[in-house]
């Protein structure tokens, strides 16, 4: 029996999606060097010419696409910047980034890129467990130009899905009153409103979220749908297996999800965008080889508006597998923070997402949101980190101060630092968001 895959080419080898890629890839350059000002300019500065990149493995020739520059890009040249290589009245859609580490970036789409958007992502959401004729809960923020938001529907509806498009800006309540009504066989949304929504089904609906008939969670727009704890939380409120995507809104929003092993996640965008795996320090590349860490670097290949080229994520994986049962044959990784995220305590590498995992193991003293307040310049102190906690409502003085001793106590042994923990009640940290929940906090 054959793989259960949506498109062939996801168990194709290496040496074929390659093959593939190169070709795509010197049409996309040569289409990139007459319509891009940004990169005629940022090419010419580097002393390169694109015509020698004849393969993807001739890609290092080329200098990153770094997020600043295409900042700098539509500041110089608004709304849409010099990167934009399409004309504006071709444009189907603008959306926006997230604007994880700063303000929104807009980038145009043609009906074209709309498409190769929907390609890669019905892949995606066919490996995660959604099939055509399946009633989706759409539960990914649908405003701010989220790209898990409108996208993702229309993504939803090339796979033929049907799709409830609420959004998680309606709230849990009306998520919720949905998906009773509506029995929904899949729900898309954030791992932590996941868990919001999870929770808050038996005040909202007299029920548990396990009986609404929900099979499939899918979730993604920040870290924490592959960590353990995380995952078998949504599963057990859900009573639903729960896996997890990974993409990037200026390339592309949908770029890695999880097959029905859910031991990492898949590319799922070969042959419309490259994945490169590069050492964050020195730029240079790092094989995609079991255990390898690195960050990841897209290059669009199939792209007629704002096409990007060895564009930095700043998303730092590790390489979990490369071969999997399901038959996919792409590399299996695990995102597990920002490389701008990174902060460095005393010499000691903090990721925030880590903490928030041992965090989530201290439920239900603990609600599982947590900031870290970072009250200095830069990513490194040689102060004590502070971090904000929250307790469960009700608990006594005693079980307070014994969270506190457990839960600094597990962290210095488990990341080696000695945190500066304060235990706040609900509702003094904001909610867990629809979109991206932000775990360091910036005074």
């Amino acid at each position: 029996m054959g793989a259960d895959v949506l498109d062939e080419i996801e168990t194709w080898s290496a040496e074929r999606v390659a093959a593939l890629e190169s070709e795509r890839l010197a049409a996309q350059l040569a289409y990139v060097a007459g319509a891009s000002e940004f990169y005629r300019r940022q090419w010419a500065a580097a002393g390169v010419d694109s015509a020698q990149v004849r393969s993807v493995a001739d890609l290092h020739r080329l200098p990153f696409t770094e997020k600043q520059e295409l900042r700098d890009s539509l500041s110089e040249e608004p709304p849409l910047g010099r990167h934009l290589a399409a004309s504006r009245t071709s444009l189907t859609q603008v959306q926006a980034t997230s604007g994880t580490t700063g303000t929104p970036s807009f980038f145009g789409l043609t009906e074209h890129d709309l498409h190769v958007w929907g390609q890669i992502g019905a892949r995606a959401f066919f490996a995660s467990g959604f099939r055509p004729g399946d009633v989706i809960l759409h539960g990914w923020g649908l405003s701010k130009g989220f790209a898990g938001g409108v996208p993702a529907v229309r993504i939803l509806q090339q796979l033929g899905c049907c799709v409830l498009p609420i959004g998680g800006e309606a709230g849990a309540e009306r998520l919720l009153t949905i998906a009773e009504l509506m029995q929904p066989r899949g729900f898309c949304t954030g791992p932590n409103f996941a868990i919001h929504a999870g929770q808050a089904a038996q005040e909202v609906l007299g029920r548990a979220a396990s009986t609404l008939g929900v099979e499939h969670v899918v979730v993604g727009g920040e870290p924490g749908g592959g960590i353990p704890t995380v995952r078998d939380r949504i599963e057990s409120l859900w009573g639903a297996t729960c896996c997890e995507m990974l993409g990037n809104s200026d390339v592309a929003p949908i770029v890695f999800a999880e097959c029905p092993e859910r031991q990492g996640m898949h590319v799922c965008s070969q042959g419309l965008v490259h994945v490169e795996l590069v050492d964050p320090a020195s730029g240079a590349a790092v094989p995609w080889e079991t255990g390898a860490t690195g960050e990841v670097v897209l290059t669009a290949l199939d792209r007629q508006a704002s096409p990007l080229v060895r564009f930095r994520t700043r998303d730092h994986v590790e390489v979990l597998g490369t071969d999997c049962a399901c038959g996919r044959t792409s590399p299996r990784i695990r995102c597990f923070g920002r490389t701008d995220d990174m902060l460095i305590v005393r010499g000691i590498n903090v990721w925030p997402s880590a903490v928030r995992e041992l965090v989530i193991g201290f439920q239900p003293l603990a609600t599982g949101n947590v900031r870290i307040v970072a009250d200095f310049p830069g990513h490194s102190t040689e102060r004590r980190l502070k971090v904000r906690v929250e307790h469960a409502p009700d608990l006594g003085a005693h079980q307070l101060a014994g969270l506190a001793d457990d839960l600094s106590r597990r962290i210095t042994q488990v990341l080696a630092f000695r945190p500066d923990l304060e235990l706040v009640p609900p509702g003094v940290l904001p909610e867990a968001g629809v979109n991206k929940t932000m775990l360091v906090d910036r005074p």
